[in-house]
């Protein structure tokens, strides 16, 4: 009892008086996202609140804006820091998997640094279960481990089949591998969540996304949201800036950076927000004619469930985004320019375009699938 208490104390920087909540509460679950934007923090956002519905106790657990953002969305939840990956995209597209190859030996170090931390946690009996966004480390044998993943097929270019066997070897450890996705062939993640032949413990859950649709009045021509690793997103802030002074609609501008406090700016026909939560976030893309946007899958399936018009920026070198975009402007749904080619004039393919619709099927019971927790 005395261990646990200091671990909570020393390690974790929780209140002394969490530990007894700890210790008398059935069901913790620790939720871990991996701090790559903003994307797979707030695609947890729907998990944690099934968790809470169904009398769980979620732990947040991420780095960096990540965490910030489930912080601001669940104050009354507690949460914890975990080393960073310290992932940073390159300035130029073409260096982007170079890149991540130089930063593999942080990102290995700070995997072996969460899974020791996470072997604490359940060693003194404070987790019972684990969902890990893309956080590879987080998993422990000794209680249910869940990954989620988008990304079956990794796309690096020519090392596509080595970095995917990879991220299989990760995904190994953990019980079972939740892909927020339909499986059918109508679905949004293409060949990045769907594998001809594997031995991973799939359930595809359904897209998973944090909004609703409503019928709200449209205010606004043209929403610009950003996201992601520096210094792609200032890049790209910085290029979209001097494109909207020549937009002739009215703008919202969010800039996809948490911070303390909220603040709010004009200039020409633009509103610009350094963040919004994401009841504010519902609202604007509900009263928006169309989305700018990253390709980033989370966004595709918050603007799936919101069924908007969008235009599509991939980040310079990510095979993922690029995929992602590529795939929707074949099928004739969201146009998408490189980011070295656009301009305002471009938003203007958006008309030829159908845009994202809701698919209607049901999104997998979350009662069911925590079952896993109960040991069934």
């Amino acid at each position: 009892m005395v261990k646990l208490r200091k671990y909570l104390y020393e390690r974790s920087q929780l209140h002394l008086w969490i530990y007894y909540f700890y210790m008398n509460y059935s069901k913790t679950i620790l939720v871990a996202p991996l701090n790559w934007g903003l994307g797979h923090a707030t695609r947890c956002i729907p998990i944690i609140k099934a968790l809470l519905k169904n009398g769980y106790r979620p732990l947040l657990a991420s780095d960096g804006v990540a965490l910030s953002l489930l912080k601001k969305e669940f104050p009354e939840l507690d949460s914890i820091e975990l080393a960073s990956y310290n992932i940073e995209y390159a300035k130029n597209g073409k260096f982007f998997k170079s890149k991540l190859i130089f930063d593999t030996p942080k990102m290995i170090r700070a995997i072996i640094r969460e899974r020791k931390f996470v072997k604490q946690l359940v060693d003194d009996g404070v987790i019972h279960g684990i969902i890990s966004d893309n956080r590879l480390g987080v998993y422990d044998k000794r209680v249910p481990s869940i990954f989620i993943t988008h990304q079956l097929n990794v796309l690096t270019g020519n090392t596509t089949y080595l970095t995917s066997k990879l991220h299989h070897w990760f995904i190994a450890n953990f019980n079972e591998c939740w892909v927020p996705d339909f499986e059918e062939a109508d679905n949004l993640s293409g060949r990045l969540g769907h594998l001809k032949n594997h031995k991973i413990n799939t359930k595809y859950i359904g897209p998973l996304s944090r909004f609703e649709k409503n019928d709200a009045e449209k205010i606004y021509d043209l929403m610009v949201i950003l996201s992601g690793p520096e210094p792609q997103r200032t890049m790209l802030e910085d290029k979209l800036f001097n494109e909207i002074k020549k937009y002739p609609g009215k703008v919202l501008f969010v800039r996809g950076k948490i911070e303390a406090e909220q603040e709010v700016f004009n200039f020409l026909n633009t509103t610009v927000y350094n963040f919004m939560t994401s009841g504010e976030l519902e609202n604007a893309i509900n009263a928006s004619d169309m989305v700018l946007s990253r390709s980033g899958y989370t966004t595709i399936m918050d603007l799936a469930k919101l069924e908007k018009k969008a235009f599509f920026i991939p980040t310079p070198g990510q095979y993922e985004q690029e995929y992602l975009a590529e795939r929707l402007n074949f099928k004739g749904i969201v146009p998408s320019e490189r980011q070295e080619h656009f301009s305002i004039k471009s938003l203007a393919k958006a008309g030829l375009f159908s845009g994202l619709k809701n698919f209607g099927r049901p999104q997998e019971d979350f009662g069911q699938l925590f079952h896993l927790f109960e040991g069934k």
